[in-house]
């Protein structure tokens, strides 16, 4: 199901908005990140030899499908930073403290898409803007739709999973110690990972 549409010219717009699929134009509607059902996380290599994996426990954010046009969708998260876990409290708070993210002074990364396109089947790609600390830069997601469903309570739900990787030094976040052995303690790339799960809203569902 496209939920994600290339561009093209007018022809093929209008052509494609023609034979939108019934079931996608049921998809449209402003949706809710359900955070207890989603997770954000992140994946860096540490010391060379193994990954450290981390993923922040509070977020919020928001969809709008369009299933008469598909390319109009857009995405729009939150992520507070003081909710990182990482599974050790030392390490927590070294990412929170001045060294990494300074979560005090910058408490929030933020994401907000520009564009979307499909890759093929049910895969596709956002493109939006990633702020971290005082940086915005562009940001590109290959995202996976998982499918969508009502569940027990009558929420109607739509789910995606997908990753991305940037270098860390763009946003700021360089710090690091060198290895006795070559090499550093903390690897400049950085893999992020999204599980969402997105609850139309009351209005839309009604």
């Amino acid at each position: 199901m496209a939920l994600f549409n290339r561009k093209n010219d007018t022809a093929a717009t209008a052509v494609t908005t023609a034979e939108v699929d019934p079931a996608l134009a049921a998809l449209t509607g402003d949706y809710t990140i359900d955070p207890a059902h989603s997770s954000i996380g992140f994946t860096v290599r540490h010391a060379m030899v193994t990954n450290v994996r981390g993923s922040f426990a509070e977020h919020e954010g928001s969809l709008t499908l369009d299933g008469g046009d598909p390319a109009n969708s857009t995405a729009s998260i939150d992520v507070k930073i003081a909710s990182v876990d990482t599974g050790i409290k030392d390490r927590d708070g070294h990412l929170v403290s001045g060294d990494f993210f300074d979560a005090e002074k910058f408490p929030l990364m933020t994401f907000r898409s520009t564009s979307a396109e499909q890759l093929g089947g049910e895969k596709y790609r956002v493109t939006g803007d990633l702020t971290i600390k005082d940086v915005t830069r562009p940001l590109a997601i290959d995202l996976e739709f998982n499918g969508s469903a009502t569940d027990p309570y009558g929420n109607e739900r739509v789910g995606f999973e997908g990753s991305a990787e940037i270098l860390r030094s763009d946003w700021g976040l360089t710090w690091n110690a060198a290895l006795e052995t070559g090499g550093v303690m903390v690897s400049d790339k950085v893999k992020l990972n999204f599980d969402i799960s997105a609850i139309k809203t009351a209005a839309e569902a009604a």
